[in-house]
Formats: structure tokens, C-alpha cells, sequence
């Protein structure tokens, strides 16, 4: 899944992709590198950012959907709330990314349910501003699957089919880095609910501090790629559905890697919503190398 933020303050490439005409050049770009999904979002969620009005988001998000969809793109939408969710659904998209699992806005799930989409539910405490303040936990990866069982039972009660929910863990919302990598290092506990689970750890705070220098100065977000490819192809590894970043290309060679490395054997083999970019490289694994074969 490949990140699209066309906001003006999101933590990594803020205000580069606002003008509608370089977000769907952009969307495109992400497209040929070999996104399966290109997540288009109107809000920024980073720590401490401000919510914007719908009628923002909407002026953001819709115009660009509906170009790439135009284009062939497969699209989802990265949104809190149900108006956004239906635009962006009429004009195309096949998927709906929620960043609060249906707790921002209580018409989610009825939205979701009437358009028969797949769904991202992730899991949530509080709203950008203030979620660091809810980092507290008595058993991270516990509390976090439990929190996330406890909002899929709302969300199929509200009829969102179960076979189109998707699990996200929700790293670095309300988290701490050791709760980032901790539940990093359990994703088969996530998975053992049942549902394939969404992995988005691109460029975020706990990656940085990972990196961080001598001084103890975390590397700035451009700079994180190559250890968020590395998540990628561990996450893979662990058996998660779908990673979602920033660089396309790194995440997709490792994630090749890894399911090439693995034989296939680990890898979830029928839990896709879309399909998998990996299986020519999977092929070739067990035939033989092909020289003039590009991994996609």
C-alpha cells in the first residue's frame, strides 16, 4: 500500500502533494513502482496535529481518487469519517483505511456495511492531539488484540461482512517505541484473531530513534527507508497482509525477498484482498533465475 498524503502538514512530505495535479502524478508514480494500493488521505495524523473540517478533506481527497481511479489505479481512502468514506467510495475507491477502527465517527460502520467494501480497522485511543497522553498499557500486544476483538464485534454487529475487515496495530498512535517494536515482534498473536493484519510502520517516531545518532539525535523521516524496508520484509515474514509506506520500490524488493526466502511456506496464501506483486518472484524462485524477468 502506497502512502498519498495530500495534506499540508503531514510528518513526512507535508505540502508536497497538495495541489491535486501532482497528488495524482504522484498516486500514478506509486502505482508503476508496484503499489497494489494507493491510499489517498485528506488528514494528517501525526502526533499532535489538528483535525480538519470534513469539507476540507473532502475538497482534498475526492478530486484525486477520481483521477486516479480514471487512470486504472486500485485506490483506498485513509479517513476517520463516514462522509469522506462515501465520496471517496462513489468516486472509485475499493477500500476504506480507518485509522480509528469506527470510534471518530459512529456512522462509519453503517457506511462501510451498505458499501460492501474492505475495511481497515486500526487500533485507536485518541485523537492525534492528545493520544500520546493514552501510551499506557498493562501488556501491549494483550490489550492492543483485545481493543481490536472488541471493535470488530461492534463493526459486524453494525454488518460490515467479517471476511472484508482488515487488523492494523496502530503503531505510534498512543505508543511508545518499545510498544511499536513489541507488538512487531508478536504479529502472529494479532494474526491468531483470525484476520490478516496491516502493517504500517513507515518513517514513523520509533523507526527514527532506532536510527538515531551518537548525540541521540533520531533520523529525520527521509532517511528512514531502508530500515522501514527492512520492517517490511520482517513483517512479511511474520505473515502480515499488507505493509503500507511511503517508498514503494524498497518495501516491495524486500517483501519479495522475504516471501521468496520463505518459500512461500509462511506467507498467507488465500487471505488477499488484492493481489500480490510477489508471485512472479516466487515462481522463478523454484524454476530457476530468469535474467530478463523484473521482479514485478
Amino acid at each position: 500500500m502506497g502512502i498519498l498524503n495530500v495534506t499540508p502538514d503531514s510528518f513526512s512530505d507535508g505540502g508536497r502533494y497538495a495541489e491535486t495535479g501532482r497528488a495524482v502524478d504522484r498516486g500514478l508514480r506509486l502505482a508503476e513502482q508496484g503499489a497494489d494500493l494507493v491510499d489517498v488521505g485528506g488528514e494528517s495524523t501525526r502526533p499532535g496535529a489538528e483535525p480538519v473540517p470534513v469539507e476540507a478533506e473532502l475538497a482534498r481527497v475526492v478530486p484525486v481518487v477520481r483521477e486516479l481511479v480514471r487512470a486504472e489505479v486500485v485506490v483506498s481512502v485513509d479517513t476517520m469519517h463516514a462522509a469522506v468514506a462515501r465520496a471517496a467510495i462513489k468516486a472509485g475507491a475499493s477500500m476504506v483505511n480507518d485509522v480509528s477502527g469506527g470510534l471518530a465517527d459512529p456512522a462509519m460502520a453503517a457506511a462501510v456495511a451498505e458499501a460492501g467494501v474492505p475495511y481497515v480497522a486500526m487500533h485507536w485511543r485518541a485523537p492525534s492531539r492528545e493520544m500520546d497522553r493514552h501510551a499506557v498499557y498493562r501488556d501491549v500486544v494483550g490489550d492492543v488484540t483485545s481493543e481490536l476483538q472488541r471493535r470488530v464485534e461492534v463493526l459486524t454487529a453494525a454488518g460490515i461482512d467479517p471476511g472484508r475487515i482488515i487488523l492494523d496495530p496502530g503503531l505510534g498512535f498512543a505508543k511508545r517505541a518499545a510498544h511499536d517494536w513489541d507488538l512487531l515482534t508478536h504479529l502472529p498473536a494479532l494474526r491468531a484473531t483470525g484476520f490478516p493484519v496491516l502493517v504500517g510502520a513507515s518513517r514513523k517516531r520509533f523507526i527514527g530513534a532506532a536510527l538515531s545518532d551518537r548525540a541521540g539525535i533520531d533520523s529525520v523521516p527521509g532517511d528512514r527507508d531502508a530500515a522501514t524496508a527492512a520492517v517490511s520484509a520482517l513483517a512479511a515474514a511474520a505473515g502480515a497482509f499488507c505493509v503500507r509506506v511511503h517508498d514503494v520500490r524498497s518495501s516491495l524488493h524486500a517483501v519479495c525477498v522475504a516471501a521468496a526466502w520463505a518459500g512461500d511456506r509462511r506467507l498467507p496464501e488465500s487471505e488477499t484482498v488484492v493481489r500480490s506483486r510477489c508471485g512472479k518472484v516466487l515462481q522463478e524462485s523454484r524454476q530457476g533465475p530468469n535474467p530478463s524477468a523484473s521482479l514485478r
